[in-house]
This record gives C-alpha cells, sequence and structure tokens, in this order.
C-alpha cells in the first residue's frame, strides 16, 4: 500500500501552527452542512460519527454538539491540537485505509483528508474503512475538495494573527499531468516569531483526483448503496464547485 515518502510539513513540523492557518471558527458553516447531509441521509437520528482524517478537528469542534464523535488521524501533531481543542472526544492514531476499531457506528465522515488517497488502490481502502465501521443501514458522507470534473487551478491565500506570532500563507493548486490521478498544492509559510523574525517555508502536497464514475462505483463495491452526489453549496463558494457524497451501508 503506497504512502508518501515524506510526513507532510503542514501536518508535521507545523502542526502547533494550525490554529493560524485554519482556524476553528472558519468551520461552522461548513460542519453544519455536512451535519445536515448525515441528517437528511439517515434513516434514524444519528449519535454516533466517526471521523477518518480528522486533522485539528475544527470540523468536530461543531458536529461534537450534534453527535458523539471519534476521530482519528495519522498524525500525532495534529491529533495533539485537536485534543486540545476536543477534550471531550476520543482519539485515536491510524491510517485510514488500514485503521480497525472493531466497532460500528450511525455515520462516517470523510473531510479533505480524503485527498491524500493518491491512486485509486489508497481510495477504494479508505472506501472499504468507512465501510467496516458503518452499521448496516448507516450513513457515509465523503467531501473531497475536487472530483476530475470540478478540478480548476487555483491560488488562495490566508492566516491570521495569533497571541505572540503570526502566519500567512499562499497555496497554489495545479495540476502538471492532467492524464494521471493526481495534482499538486505547493504552500509558502510566512511565520512571524515572538521577536518579529519572519521565515518563509515550502510545503508541497500530491492529491488524488478522481472522476464521480470511479467514486460511485468504488462506494457500490464496498457495500454501498443509494450513492448520490449531493451539492456543497457554501456561501464563498460557486453554486456547483463542490460536490459532496453521500450513501447508505447496504443492509
Amino acid at each position: 500500500m503506497s504512502a508518501p515518502s515524506n510526513p507532510l510539513r503542514m501536518y508535521d513540523e507545523f502542526s502547533d501552527w494550525w490554529t493560524l492557518l485554519s482556524p476553528p471558527g472558519d468551520y461552522e458553516e461548513e460542519a453544519e452542512l455536512y451535519r445536515r447531509r448525515i441528517v437528511e441521509a439517515s434513516l434514524t437520528p444519528p449519535r454516533t460519527v466517526l471521523e477518518l482524517g480528522s486533522g485539528g478537528g475544527n470540523n468536530a469542534s461543531y458536529l461534537k454538539r450534534a453527535f458523539r464523535m471519534t476521530l482519528v488521524d495519522r498524525s500525532p501533531g495534529m491529533l495533539a491540537v485537536s485534543r486540545k481543542l476536543n477534550p471531550d472526544c476520543e482519539h485515536v492514531e491510524g491510517d485510514m485505509r488500514t485503521v480497525r476499531l472493531g466497532r460500528v457506528f450511525d455515520a462516517v465522515f470523510i473531510h479533505d483528508a480524503v485527498m491524500y488517497m493518491t491512486t485509486e488502490a489508497d481510495l477504494a481502502h479508505a472506501i472499504e474503512t468507512a465501510a467496516v465501521h458503518c452499521r448496516p443501514g448507516g450513513v457515509a458522507l465523503f467531501a473531497p475538495d475536487f472530483l476530475r470534473e470540478t478540478f480548476r487551478t487555483v491560488t488562495e491565500h490566508d492566516g491570521c494573527d495569533g497571541d505572540d506570532r503570526a502566519m500567512r500563507y499562499i497555496a497554489w493548486t495545479w495540476d502538471p499531468d492532467p492524464a494521471d490521478t493526481t495534482f499538486v498544492v505547493d504552500y509558502a509559510y510566512l511565520l512571524r516569531g515572538a521577536d518579529g523574525t519572519v521565515r518563509v517555508e515550502h510545503d508541497r502536497h500530491i492529491e488524488g483526483l478522481f472522476a464521480r464514475a470511479d467514486w460511485v462505483r468504488l462506494l457500490e463495491a464496498a457495500g454501498f448503496e443509494d450513492v448520490r452526489v449531493v451539492p456543497g453549496d457554501l456561501s464563498d463558494l460557486v453554486p456547483g464547485q463542490y460536490e459532496l457524497f453521500v450513501a447508505r451501508k447496504r443492509r
């Protein structure tokens, strides 16, 4: 099974900067979208949710108001960030392709960490993990940043100030080879310390890109049914730009 040859710097050496790169307050609208999609797709009120690739726990900080959350991530640094934000949630270190908790949940949620599945085999393993942990009749929600059909080259920037330091970043998303299943996101970080010194760091992320039909095929093969592609309408996005997959575990 493939894996990154080097840890992604964002989630490793820079994990303690995470809340300045991606503050939890930015996730309220997005988390509400995911909560609503899970509830709408559920046959009975969902109570327990497993989030695979939970990162710094920003979505969970809102979703835990509605569900009992179990959070899985492969990065110890990001789990440490999430534990500070969500001390009331269960945290487990594990890879979404291989982790097995030995229990099932009313729903399984995978946010943009699914983008690090760069081969169809990786994506199939992540979907299988979701299926293994989803109770019969339960719901799975997947929220990839891009599908093959929705991909676009884009440049973004953000960041914020902390009490004694600050961070800004620029992210350049581009695809050097449209014929394969990956694209590139290059990050430049400007990190300002308490003494006012600013340093610049580069971080390259290789991410996966798959067509809608591939997603649907893999979901159905893993034991999901009623697979639907639903809009992920958010106020800062053009309608139709962001799509989610919602499916129900076959009984």
